[in-house]
């Protein structure tokens, strides 16, 4: 039981600090590269200033894969079929944001070479960076609201079933996650913008679900009882298999 109470506290630290570095990167440290309307001359100035929220979302893909591999052996007693499609999912929502953080990197590249070249050729240098823009978009809508949806949906499935966790939260686990996911469908769709005061509202349940159970976990750990419940439903079961 010490050791699920462990697990349970690194879950909910990764989770706050999944939630802290997010928010740090794209509202504080990629506002020169992101928003900027002269974001190739912006983008060199403060380049410092957007690898730290590089290296932010770094901190993000190390707390999605650290709460995926944290959970799946708690998962797993339950359901191992569903406890390994969230890891695999958490893995490539993982991949995803990489892959928006190499475009951002690649922007404060372009950036330099814009201005190292003395603003010769704008033109060809805007056609990159709006791909570049479009990549850190797209993968945004795919990781962060796409997968997340699919990957909360599937633990809090978990945890409403087995009882791990108080079933108010994982209530708001699910209902945020078909949320966001209905989000990360709008905006696929270009029904309504990426940032916009409604894309607000279809998040903020799976961001209040997230930060409520980061607490939860913290102060109280994985209900014991359930836990012991589902051990041994699962010895039973494999012993049933063997016989």
């Amino acid at each position: 039981m010490s050791s699920s109470k462990t697990s349970a506290n690194i879950v909910g630290v990764l989770f706050i600090l999944a939630a802290v570095t997010s928010m740090i990167a794209a509202f504080i440290f990629y506002k020169p590269i992101l928003n900027d309307p002269d974001y190739l001359i912006q983008g060199s100035k403060h380049a410092n200033q957007v690898i730290l929220g590089a290296l932010m979302e770094l901190l993000l893909v190390v707390s999605a894969v650290g709460t995926a591999t944290t959970m799946f052996p708690l998962l797993r007693k339950y359901n191992e079929t569903i406890a390994l499609w969230h890891l695999c999912f958490r893995f490539l929502e993982a991949i995803i944001i990489t892959v928006g953080i190499i475009s951002v990197l690649s922007l404060v590249t372009l950036s330099r070479e814009f201005v190292a070249a003395g603003a010769a050729d704008p033109a060809s240098f805007q056609v990159s960076g709006t791909v570049l823009k479009a990549i850190h978009d797209w993968t945004f809508m795919l990781g962060p609201l796409f997968m997340l949806g699919i990957n909360t949906m599937m633990y809090s499935y978990i945890f409403f079933k087995s009882k791990l966790v108080p079933r108010f939260i994982s209530i708001l686990g699910m209902t945020g996650a078909a949320l966001v996911f209905i989000y990360a469908l709008l905006v696929m769709f270009g029904v309504i913008q990426q940032v916009s005061a409604l894309g607000a509202i279809l998040a903020l349940p799976v961001a209040a679900n997230e930060m409520i159970l980061a607490v939860w976990l913290i102060s109280k750990g994985f209900n014991d009882s359930a836990l012991a419940s589902m051990s041994a439903n699962k010895k039973a079961s494999e012993i049933s298999v063997r016989a």
